[in-house]
């Protein structure tokens, strides 16, 4: 699975899917909230990019842009972009409804349409980075639209859950399958072309694909599943969420 293929296919698949996400997950995202991963950390308390006053900030894969509409209500200038195009009508819509307005465009994640050190701050929650064959290009490109002293948050699946089922429930508690193995997951269309794409990384490829970037890891959090939050999303669940994490979320500076 290279790039291309892999970038096609996603495109094609959150275009198709955009409605659905949407109407399943916007509540609980907000229109204007920051909500990092299925386990509901907010932004709003985690202040994992910290103060984005005054700021410039990109959001990467944005979906709605709902983070990057959080973002400019705290102060900063915002940009964002996403693969899908669909997903940035929703943003629109969005847009529309509050009357207001946040920048978005349609890119790639592996070529990032901005100059050299446009940004001091970059974030992704669950955006691009799952998706995208080659996450050293896409980190490679974060870090020359940082600034010096620039910090890039972002949020995947926790790499452990690759090898369980996707499955909220008892099922989805007993390995099926080897946590080492990098096959990617894809799903084929009825003409048996590959529709969806998802790429696999252990701890151990994250951090090399961070360092290997030029950036410096300074952060890992494994968000635990809070108390009194019983919401399911796909293989996210509160009874997973008790054994182990489901989302790995890595703070990376530029020096």
């Amino acid at each position: 699975m290279g790039r291309a293929e892999t970038a096609r296919a996603n495109r094609g698949w959150w275009d198709g899917a955009a409605d659905a996400y949407q109407l399943e997950h916007g509540d609980f995202l907000r229109d204007d909230g920051f909500i990092w991963c299925p386990e509901g950390l907010d932004e709003a308390g985690a202040r994992l990019l910290g103060d984005v006053q005054g700021r410039d900030v990109l959001e990467v894969g944005c979906g709605a842009a709902q983070c990057a509409r959080w973002l400019a209500g705290q102060g900063a200038r915002v940009t964002a972009f996403d693969l899908s195009y669909r997903q940035l009508q929703h943003s629109r819509r969005i847009d529309l409804d509050r009357d207001g307005h946040v920048p978005v465009v349609q890119a790639d994640a592996e070529a990032v349409p901005y100059v050299d050190e446009s940004f001091d701050l970059a974030c992704s929650a669950f955006g691009a980075l799952p998706f995208v064959a080659d996450a050293g290009a896409v980190l490679s490109e974060i870090r020359r639209v940082l600034r010096p002293g620039g910090r890039f948050v972002f949020a995947v699946s926790h790499p452990i859950r690759w090898a369980f089922p996707d499955d909220p429930g008892p099922r989805g508690l007993t390995s099926d399958r080897s946590y080492f193995d990098r096959t990617p997951y894809v799903e084929l269309d009825d003409d048996g072309t590959v529709s969806y794409a998802e790429h696999h990384r252990t701890l151990g490829d994250w951090v090399a694909a961070i360092t290997g970037a030029g950036l410096t890891l300074s952060g890992l959090l494994e968000p635990e599943w809070p108390e009194g939050h019983t919401r399911d999303w796909g293989g996210w669940s509160p009874l997973r969420g008790r054994h182990f994490p489901g989302t790995a979320i890595f703070t990376c500076d530029k020096r």
